[in-house]
């Protein structure tokens, strides 16, 4: 478990399952993604992200706000392998995904720094990556309030369909 001022960085629960299932399919958040997530997919990946955090400790953490204990999405890392076709890989990745309502509260940039700060001090990491569609102007601008710069080097992201409107990707940075 990880916290922040206003955020706890948490294990899953059952009881988070319906509500990012809720998240995964609504059209808001889900804008600058390929396609919605079904219910079904929605819970593998929880249960990915799961077993991920239990082997290693760490990775794409449920997020709640202190104040209410309201899960409210996920903030965390992952390990880009080299075969991701991403620049630089194999990489640290920071992420997040929160429910639109909580959008414009800092939440994502606090937890992004917070969890920038795990990768080094606890991961040894001497960078932490983060990307994004090109269209996705307020995913960058949490980038950039965390403490990244774009590096530069967009990338056609193989997880998104070739010829796809958001298959060109831009990278961020932030190095130790």
């Amino acid at each position: 478990m990880i916290e922040t001022e206003r955020l706890i960085l948490r294990q899953w629960r059952d009881e988070d399952y319906p509500i990012y299932a809720q998240l995964n399919a609504d059209p808001e958040v889900m804008l600058y993604f390929p396609a919605l997530m079904s219910r079904e997919e929605s819970d593998a990946q929880i249960g990915r992200f799961t077993r991920h955090i239990a082997n290693k400790g760490w990775g794409f953490w449920a997020v709640e706000l202190k104040s209410s204990g309201e899960f409210i999405g996920f903030i965390g890392l992952h390990k880009q392998q080299e075969e991701s076709g991403i620049p630089h890989a194999p990489l640290i990745e920071a992420s997040w995904r929160l429910q639109a309502r909580h959008w414009g509260n800092g939440y994502a940039t606090e937890g992004a720094k917070r969890v920038i700060r795990y990768a080094v001090e606890q991961l040894e990491s001497p960078e932490v990556y983060a990307y994004t569609p090109l269209q996705h102007r307020a995913s960058q601008r949490v980038m950039i309030k965390a403490g990244m710069t774009n590096t530069g080097e967009d990338f056609n992201y193989a997880k998104i369909p070739a010829g796809h409107a958001l298959e060109r990707f831009c990278l961020y940075k932030i190095a130790r």
